[in-house]
């Protein structure tokens, strides 16, 4: 494929330079380390560092021309291509170069504050029961027809993606299911790819830093379910008991799912029991009831199984093919995870890192127990700040014991941003205690258990990194947690 292909539909390109139109491209990239002979540049403003400022390695290394909405800078002089949108423009040529996978294989985005990365795992454990050959694209890692790798981001720039989206279809992948971040939307990482699903799961207050306000964030979200560089969605499902759900504006080519408890629900949960061994509740739809069985707990989840099972309806599966997936989906990395060591007591390792999701948690850990939930918390730093006094007063109203400390304080004082979340655990009389150093507080936390009580580990789930100011530390909650069962005598 030649430069002009490559770059056709690129909006507002100024003239390709006609010594260059009718290179053969042989690659594509963003980054200016992984720009080879025949590649195109892509150079991105960024808030820390001008993308433009590699253009001259790029040209060195062998690439034919950068591309850039910004202007050609002073002291260039290669082939320069400038454009309305660099990520639109990447995403534009990232489909023509790989022929646009994502018009094949059936492509699922979920978007949402919360639950994305559980519903993306439900999704495809529902399409591999079906037979289907996937790929995965998500916070915890990217799949590639069953073969893992590392995720960098939970939505990668879109030519990760078109070109994760080619590895799966050449590997004879039919189906794919990716998250979709504010983040990713906003900044154009999903332009331009067809979604044949896209799924929201819920919206609560978190990224005001980056979207500024809870509108910015929910025109965010809106972003999927519109055509952007693409056609619309051929499906949308939406949690029907979420109040921004109920607000997106969908086209009148997307046949629309609505999940959730409310009896206008398209897919409603009825009968649910939630037990320590997980979930089982009925699907009424269309007139007709549907048996689920999921070993995943809480109430939280019922939404979440609502949408995968909708999901797997949007592609034509049966509903007996559909059970069978959900059931198969034993556990999610970092999502409520279990930590066992023969104690008698529970340790569950969460994720939640925004008010509603800490206050998700805790009542599932409520549920489990007659005894005491024990809430462990921190907040991160260069991150938003209204929500840290709304996750105090998240962990103080709901549990018996709150041990605040340290989440990724990043360049910022960690005992500022406790201070912070303070202010909302104030508010309530609940014993807490105050220790920086997480590893110190997870063992505080399991010290303070009794039998029967549930310490519930919230805010870096899967994570195995501590970001600190000046450097980045290994650091698992669940191994620690491991460590200090095992230095109290207990054993798996």
């Amino acid at each position: 494929m030649i430069v002009s292909e490559v770059l056709s539909g690129v909006a507002q390109l100024s003239e390709i330079p006609a010594a260059i139109a009718g290179t053969v491209v042989r690659g594509l990239a963003y980054d200016s380390r992984k720009a080879r002979a025949g590649f195109l540049f892509f150079a991105f403003p960024g808030s820390h560092a001008d993308g433009r400022q590699f253009s001259n390695a790029a040209i060195e290394a062998g690439a034919i021309a950068i591309i850039s909405e910004l202007p050609r800078p002073e002291g260039f002089d290669g082939p320069w291509i400038q454009v309305r949108h660099g990520r639109e423009a990447l995403a534009i040529a990232a489909g023509n170069f790989y022929n646009h996978p994502d018009r094949r294989l059936g492509l699922t985005g979920i978007t949402g504050t919360n639950g994305k990365t559980t519903t993306t795992f439900l999704i495809d454990s529902i399409l591999r029961i079906a037979g289907k050959i996937t790929g995965l694209i998500g916070t915890i890692e990217y799949r590639v027809a069953g073969a893992p790798r590392k995720a960098v981001n939970t939505t990668p720039e879109s030519l990760d993606v078109f070109q994760i989206l080619s590895e799966v279809e050449a590997a004879g992948g039919t189906h794919a299911t990716t998250e979709v971040s504010s983040h990713g939307l906003a900044l154009g990482r999903a332009y331009g790819i067809h979604f044949h699903t896209a799924v929201f799961t819920n919206l609560t207050i978190d990224h005001l830093d980056f979207h500024h306000s809870m509108e910015e964030y929910f025109a965010a979200k809106q972003m999927l379910f519109e055509a952007r560089g693409a056609e619309p969605p051929r499906y949308a499902v939406i949690n029907r008991d979420d109040a921004y759900g109920r607000k997106l504006q969908i086209n009148p080519a997307t046949e629309v799912f609505w999940y959730g408890l409310d009896e206008d629900a398209t897919a409603r949960a009825q009968k649910v029991s939630s037990t320590f061994e997980g979930l089982r509740f009925e699907v009424r739809y269309s007139g007709r009831t549907y048996p689920l069985e999921s070993p995943l707990v809480g109430e939280v989840n019922v939404y979440n199984i609502l949408a995968a099972w909708c999901a797997g309806m949007s592609y034509g599966l049966g509903p007996e093919v559909i059970a069978r997936g959900i059931a198969e989906c034993k556990a999610v990395p970092g999502r409520f995870e279990r930590v066992q060591s023969g104690q008698r007591f529970l340790v569950i390792v969460d994720y939640a890192h925004t008010d509603d999701a800490l206050r998700n948690a805790i009542r599932v850990a409520r549920g489990m127990t007659k005894k005491r939930v024990i809430a462990l918390f921190g907040c991160g730093g260069d991150r938003d700040r209204s929500k840290r006094p709304l996750m105090g007063m998240a962990a103080a109203e709901n549990s018996d014991l709150v041990v605040l400390t340290s989440d990724n304080p990043r360049s910022e004082d960690p005992l500022a941003i406790m201070n912070d979340a303070l202010v909302g655990i104030r508010r309530f009389d609940t014993p807490h205690i105050i220790e920086p150093d997480r590893e110190k507080a997870i063992r505080k936390a399991i010290e303070q258990a009794e039998p029967g009580d549930v310490v519930l580990l919230a805010g870096k789930g899967h994570e195995t990194y501590q970001v600190l100011k000046d450097r980045t530390i290994d650091l698992d909650d669940r191994e620690v947690a491991r460590r200090v069962l095992k230095g109290f005598g207990y054993s798996a």
